[in-house]
């Protein structure tokens, strides 16, 4: 499968009306590395690197067990992004300081996960996410 695999990175693209607040919090506060500035005199753009990309798909029931885990309701729309820090609980309040809203606090999930989950001020809600082996436990390793 891999031999046909033509797809060498995922782009999240958003659109928001507040650019310098977007700018301030995806760079500064969450600490994406900008790696490029395509701005010109027809509008602002900017790209930032953040690690690995995957594509996570869930049905409505799954969407459903997940957010009532991480946040005890139904709670994010059809994009949410998650993204894996290496202490969620510290940078959610981070971003609470920059400006995000917390949705849920920190939350042991049930696949063992340190999750916490925030709205940043463009309206996009963010999962953090500290796998066990990024807090030091073990009992995560094979």
């Amino acid at each position: 499968m891999d031999a046909l695999a033509e797809v060498t990175e995922l782009r999240v693209a958003l659109t928001v009306p507040e650019f310098d607040e977007a700018l301030a919090f995806y760079r500064d506060a969450l600490g994406l590395r900008q790696v490029a500035d395509w701005s010109s005199a027809a509008g602002r753009v900017v790209l930032f690197e953040a690690g690995r990309a995957t594509l996570e798909l869930l049905d409505e029931a799954q969407a459903t067990t997940v957010d009532e885990i991480e946040a005890g309701q139904r709670v994010s729309g059809t994009v949410r992004l998650a993204l894996e820090v290496r202490d969620s609980e510290s940078i959610a309040g981070r971003l609470v300081a920059a400006g995000a809203a917390e949705v849920a606090p920190p939350v042991t999930t049930n696949w063992g996960d340190r999750n916490a989950r925030v709205r940043a001020p463009d309206g996009m809600q963010l999962t953090l996410v500290t796998a066990p082996a990024l807090r030091g436990d073990k009992s995560d390793e094979s």
